[in-house]
C-alpha cells in the first residue's frame, strides 16, 4: 500500500510540474514587457532573474527526462 501512495504522490507532483510548465511556455510565447528605458539596475535584474528561471527550467526538464526513463 505504501508503495501506490508513493505512486501517487509521484503522479501528483509531476502533474503539477506539467501544468507549471505549460504556463512558462504560455508565458514565453508573449511579447516582452518593456521595462523603464535607460536603467542598468533593472536590465541587469532581468538578465539575472531570466538565467535563473532557464536553469530551474533545465533542472525540470531533467527531472522529467529521469522520471519517464525510470
Amino acid at each position: 500500500m505504501a508503495g501506490l501512495m508513493g505512486d501517487d504522490r509521484a503522479l501528483s507532483a509531476l502533474t503539477r510540474l506539467e501544468r507549471a510548465l505549460a504556463r512558462i511556455e504560455a508565458a514565453a510565447g508573449r511579447p516582452p514587457v518593456a521595462g523603464p528605458a535607460g536603467d542598468p539596475a533593472l536590465a541587469e535584474a532581468h538578465r539575472a532573474l531570466r538565467s535563473r528561471v532557464e536553469e530551474a527550467i533545465g533542472q525540470i526538464d531533467r527531472l522529467l527526462d529521469g522520471a519517464e526513463a525510470g
